[in-house]
């Protein structure tokens, strides 16, 4: 057998050296015409009568709205995609052909029959079967859909042999969430596109978080989208696939078909009955004005920028050590690496308190990334970090009290002092460090930085998640603190034994760089 050993090593070793002698060289180019945001203007849309009088009224400042509920979420996008009059710049890392998917995806459609000038951003890792739906929207005279470094080859067996020719390219993707109306509202956070993230889903939905930006930071966000869309990586879908008109029309009738569904109307009477929407049609919608937010985001192709400085994780490291009483994490995926554990060790030693919460193994939809962050439990706790895990069930708001629904943590989110914080795309693991590109709102505000802490303390509340911790003989515990008697459980709560299996295999693979 060593012979073909020998053999199959010899190939590993030539497609690792193809991929880092040709590195992009075989990504499709990028030939989309540049374009920008387009002038605002005083009144020419309703979102610009809307929003003109508040911003004379608060001038310099960005009105905010913290969104914590899934409808909420859903309804913003959709409320200003049919406000929008100018714009739809639309940024995102997923966009699931789901429920949720095809009824924003038919609001978009909706506005460019209307004139609006639409511009799609989608990355390319997980559109993989999306071509039809993809160009069947980019076949509108109003929308263009762009890939972030995209697959020249489709579908099949050549697009998992690009993928090792291109091996270390194709590693870097973009996690970017951005929705942005008119270049005056922008909705930036942890959300992607899809039934999970709206509380459309039956069985698991995301506990996620976005800012809905009103005024000056939405130009921010615009600006940040026009560089990537001009950037070397954004490719046109168009120049990636032919276009069947007769069959991409069929394609969008059934698209707008299942939009007006029965169980669509059933998730837009929710919606409909949002907070949200009752504040806004009822003119109640009550945002806080700050000056102390800005947007930002990696570099376009972060992987080619050795000024680290210039990358999300370039702001947030100093403003985590530089915190002085209190920091709150929330990261679904939480692997610090040696360098995050040690820089939250330094803070507890000199009297900061810390507090992390995260995907229980039962709660989490990524199972290896939970065995890099168990690799760090022990030492986390040892140097007194707080930890805290969610539970995978928790009742349903919209539910009897006896139902119990599947939930997993999604929003990526910091607190420092109860004065600053940080709310995006960007997870406290190698992969938003290093590898994908990040994008979020960093505030000095109060305000939200309580907004965001009542959120902290609504996912660690005994309700929601176990509180970790090590007994008196140095063991490693969950506390269930649900019961009368608090109960303690010796073992990954609520996972069975596969996924304490996969979990366990998944530790012992050199694969922390990739979390």
């Amino acid at each position: 057998m060593w012979p073909w050993f020998a053999v199959a090593f010899l190939l590993l070793l030539a497609l690792i050296g193809a991929s880092l002698l040709l590195v992009n060289h075989l990504a499709p180019p990028a030939t989309g015409r540049p374009s920008h945001t387009l002038p605002l203007q005083a009144a020419q849309t309703d979102i610009d009568r809307e929003l003109s009088p508040l911003l004379a009224a608060h001038p310099g400042k960005t009105g905010t709205v913290v969104l914590t509920d899934g409808v909420d979420a859903y309804a913003a996008r959709a409320v200003s995609a049919r406000k929008a009059g100018r714009s739809l710049d639309l940024q995102y890392f997923i966009w699931h052909n789901d429920l949720s998917g095809r009824m924003l995806a038919s609001e978009v459609h909706a506005a460019a029959e209307r004139g609006v000038r639409v511009r799609i951003l989608l990355d390319d890792m997980n559109a993989a079967g999306l071509d039809p739906h993809l160009l069947a929207m980019d076949a509108h005279p109003g929308i263009e859909l762009r890939v972030y470094n995209p697959f020249r080859n489709r579908a099949g067996p050549g697009r998992a042999f690009e993928l090792l020719r291109r091996l270390f390219s194709m590693n870097h993707r973009m996690h970017n969430k951005a929705w942005i109306a008119d270049g005056r509202v922008a909705v930036i956070g942890g959300r992607n596109i899809g039934e999970r993230y709206f509380g459309a889903a039956t069985e698991v939905n995301f506990r996620d978080l976005d800012l809905l930006l009103l005024g000056p930071a939405s130009g921010q966000a615009s600006a940040l989208f026009d560089r990537y869309w001009n950037s070397a990586a954004a490719v046109p879908i168009a120049t990636l696939g032919a276009q069947a008109p007769e069959a991409l029309r069929n394609l969008l009738d059934e698209v707008h078909r299942d939009a007006r569904s029965e169980r669509a109307r059933r998730y837009l009477d929710r919606v409909a009955d949002s907070q949200l929407v009752r504040d806004y049609y009822q003119h109640a919608l009550s945002p806080h004005w700050s000056v102390g937010i800005e947007v930002f985001a990696d570099p376009p192709i972060k992987w080619r920028s050795d000024d680290r400085e210039q990358w999300l994780v370039g702001h947030l490291v100093p403003m985590i050590s530089a915190a002085r009483s209190k920091v709150m994490v929330i990261s679904p995926y939480f692997v610090p690496g040696n360098d995050g554990a040690a820089m939250l060790a330094a803070l507890t030693g000199r009297g900061v308190r810390v507090g992390v919460v995260t995907n229980s193994l039962a709660a989490t939809d990524v199972y290896p990334v939970h065995s890099g962050y168990a690799g760090y439990r022990e030492r986390l706790l040892l140097h007194g970090v707080d930890l805290y895990e969610l539970r995978s069930q928790v009742h349903a708001k919209e539910m009897p009290r006896v139902v119990r629904q599947g939930v997993s943590l999604h929003t990526k989110a910091l607190v420092l002092d109860d004065a600053r914080g940080f709310v995006g795309s960007f997870n406290v693991d190698p992969r938003s460090k290093n590898l994908n590109t990040e994008m979020g709102v960093l505030f000095d505000d109060p305000v939200i930085a309580t907004q965001v802490r009542d959120e902290y303390l609504r996912l660690t509340s005994p309700a929601m998640s176990y509180w970790v911790y090590r007994n008196r003989q140095g063991e490693l515990r969950w506390l269930d603190r649900t019961q009368p008697e608090p109960v303690e459980i010796e073992h990954e709560p609520d996972a069975d034994w596969w996924m304490r299996a996969v979990a366990w295999a998944s530790g012992w693979l050199p694969i922390e760089s990739q979390l």
